[in-house]
């Protein structure tokens, strides 16, 4: 989330299924998670209009995030526990770009592009940078364990729930998370990974819409 940590204020900078042959026919879901590039190094191969469309999101995701790391900033002194409820937002122009292009590593284009957006804005420099590539890696992460060669939905969900949990353990002693009961600490797990799976949630049905209006069939594959 935001990069409030780097002056000592805030936590979050710290932290295809293959075609078959003869008269099968693939079903609907074998199709839609296809890779959308052949194999080899043409994968990482990334076309100009692809290019385009991550400029686009990330210009959107830096509008997203520059308010929200505001907010968060002046939230997270006394009501911390609203301020983690933000961070599912720094997946979002990631998930977005993931489930819409099916490319590799545009996930963290789009999360450094975001991130240059919000340097201005954000008072804390080029630590956003990083903070954004610090969540964006964790949208990129379950399909760099299949080498990008499948884009099944429940993938997207698994590097939500792995920043889920992962956030709150590093943010243990910026959050003072130890001074609070158990039920407590329990229910800031929660808020950050229903925040997480929500704005996953929210990502997928965004690139969804855009498909249909043919934004990512237009691409080349």
């Amino acid at each position: 989330m935001n990069d409030a940590d780097a002056s000592g204020s805030n936590p979050y900078a710290e932290v295809s299924a293959a075609a078959g042959s003869g008269t099968h026919r693939e079903s609907g879901s074998e199709v839609q998670n296809r890779p959308r590039t052949g194999g080899g190094r043409s994968r990482f191969r990334i076309p100009t209009a692809i290019l385009l469309t991550c400029a686009a999101l990330g210009v959107a995701g830096g509008a997203l995030l520059a308010p929200a790391n505001w907010i968060s900033t002046i939230l997270f002194p006394g009501l911390p526990f609203v301020s983690v409820a933000l961070a599912g937002l720094w997946l979002l122009p990631s998930v977005i770009a993931l489930r819409l292009l099916r490319r590799p590593l545009v996930g963290l284009l789009v999360g450094l592009l975001a991130g240059l957006v919000i340097v201005p804005f954000s008072g804390y420099g080029f630590s956003s940078v990083a903070t954004n590539l610090w969540w964006a890696a964790f949208t990129e992460l379950p399909f760099l364990f299949v080498l990008w060669r499948y884009w099944g939905t429940w993938l997207h969900y698994l590097g939500a729930l792995i920043v889920g949990i992962v956030y709150p353990i590093l943010a243990w002693a910026s959050f003072d998370l130890g001074s609070f009961g158990l039920p407590l600490q329990i229910t800031f797990f929660a808020v950050t990974l229903g925040s997480c799976l929500g704005a996953t949630a929210l990502g997928i049905l965004i690139a969804d819409r855009l498909r249909k209006a043919g934004v990512g069939g237009r691409l080349p594959r």
